[in-house]
């Protein structure tokens, strides 16, 4: 594991930490690498009964790392091997075998609020700020949310969340029931730690069971979604429109 990804284990809860903060810890290939191997760990340790999942500095992950987008989209084959990195994340943490708890503070915007959306509960901080930019530039949204965001929100909410991109915050997505629980900056990480304990100390095969048995009633389509996701969107990252868009991108 790099340093873009830090994880450690106490009372039985494995955090692990997106760690770029200069980047607002914006997704790249080294990031999502680390983070999958992490959540793989943490899914396997019989030591780890919960898994809390945060950013570091002021925000949680800003979505993809738009200054490396002309490498991710040089080919087809790239642009695939990416895609599918990001699609792991969600695997790992949707159909992973530990619940994850989501400390959310900042931004989530994008893959990020992408990877809240799949928490299996999401604290969030009441700075938090969420949108989805993809269509904007062009793009396309992954993490299974083109399924799992209208059973959430009704599917005309969840149109205008992707279609218009607009910015919303930590109480409207508590409203949406995207937030789990709104709590100030300072306490986020103590109330989501605190609540992977609960669920740590819980008999570990009924907890593992609730959670595969309501994603096998709730989600049967995820790896299809996925799939046609992963298409549509490596698509768009071939598109000469996207590229056009993206290098307006200054930040």
């Amino acid at each position: 594991m790099n340093d873009t990804v830090l994880s450690s284990v106490r009372r039985k809860v494995c955090t692990i930490t997106l760690n770029r903060p200069a980047r607002l810890n914006a997704l790249n290939s080294e990031l999502l690498l680390a983070l999958r191997s992490a959540l793989d760990a943490a899914n396997s340790n019989d030591d780890v009964g919960a898994i809390v999942l945060r950013g570091s500095g002021r925000a949680f992950c800003s979505g993809d790392d738009l200054k490396d987008f002309e490498a991710q989209s040089n080919t087809k084959e790239e642009s695939q091997v990416f895609i599918e990195l990001i699609q792991d994340i969600t695997r790992r943490i949707v159909l992973g075998k530990k619940i994850v708890i989501g400390s959310i503070h900042g931004w989530a915007v994008g893959g990020g609020l992408e990877w809240a959306i799949n928490c299996d509960l999401a604290v969030f901080a009441d700075n938090t700020q969420c949108f989805f930019p993809e269509l904007k530039w062009g793009m396309f949204p992954t993490g299974g949310v083109t399924s799992l965001l209208p059973r959430i929100v009704g599917l005309v909410k969840a149109k205008e969340l992707m279609l218009l991109g607009e910015v919303f915050d930590a109480s409207e997505a508590k409203e949406m029931s995207l937030a789990w629980k709104v709590v100030p900056e300072s306490e986020v990480y103590d109330v989501a730690h605190r609540t992977a304990e609960y669920i740590a100390g819980l008999p570990e095969h009924s907890v593992q069971t609730l959670k595969c048995v309501l994603n096998a009633t709730h989600q049967l389509d995820l790896e299809q979604t996925m799939k046609l996701e992963t298409d549509a969107t490596v698509e768009s990252f071939l598109n000469p429109e996207t590229l056009k868009r993206v290098k307006t991108f200054d930040s």
